[in-house]
């Protein structure tokens, strides 16, 4: 009887100590993805940034494209907000870089902006945030796939669900960001 009594109490401890590896696994991804987000979130705050100086300077020579101008300012200003959740951020940031995608390929039109030394820094700039907010998303999405397998597969599975753990999305590129851009559809009028 004492024999009994001793094997259910080791095969509860060693559930018992399996669960709270589980459980801690899955909590030590949660904040590595937690961790990733807000890497990729402090170099989108530095994008957003530049925009307003980026804006000043480009209008002054593109004044037919006030309009994509003025989406790329209150798409900044939302984001700024500090009130989107990672998903709605992870929208934001789609638009944000096919927007400013659409300008870069505006510029070619303007041989004078793109001569202005000005523009020239902030494009420079612009282009070290994007290759460094490129680099994160790596690292975001690798800590996203890492934290999905792991709230999926068995048996991390069924501690996720009852600590009603959720999937992350990933950073995707749309498809249309994906196609080259034609400058020339901008200025057609």
């Amino acid at each position: 009887m004492e024999v009994n009594v001793t094997i259910y109490i080791v095969v509860a401890v060693v559930i018992g100590v399996v669960l709270i590896l589980i459980y801690n696994n899955l909590v030590g991804k949660k904040n590595q993805v937690a961790n990733a987000f807000s890497g990729i979130d402090v170099l989108l705050k530095k994008r957003f940034d530049l925009i307003p100086n980026l804006t000043k300077v480009v209008k002054r020579y593109m004044q037919h494209e006030a309009d994509l101008l003025t989406q790329v300012t209150e798409m900044r200003s939302k984001a700024m907000s500090g009130q989107m959740t990672e998903a709605e951020t992870v929208d934001m940031d789609q638009k944000v870089t096919g927007a400013l995608g659409k300008i870069m390929a505006m510029v070619e039109n303007y041989p004078d902006l793109k001569a202005s030394e000005n523009f020239l820094h902030l494009q420079a700039s612009l282009n070290e945030v994007e290759e460094q907010i490129s680099a994160s998303r790596r690292a975001y999405n690798a800590s996203v796939r890492d934290y999905n397998n792991a709230i999926e597969m068995f048996p991390g599975n069924i501690v996720a669900a009852l600590i009603r753990y959720q999937r992350k999305v990933f950073f995707q590129v749309d498809a249309g960001e994906s196609q080259p851009v034609d400058a020339g559809q901008f200025l057609t009028s």
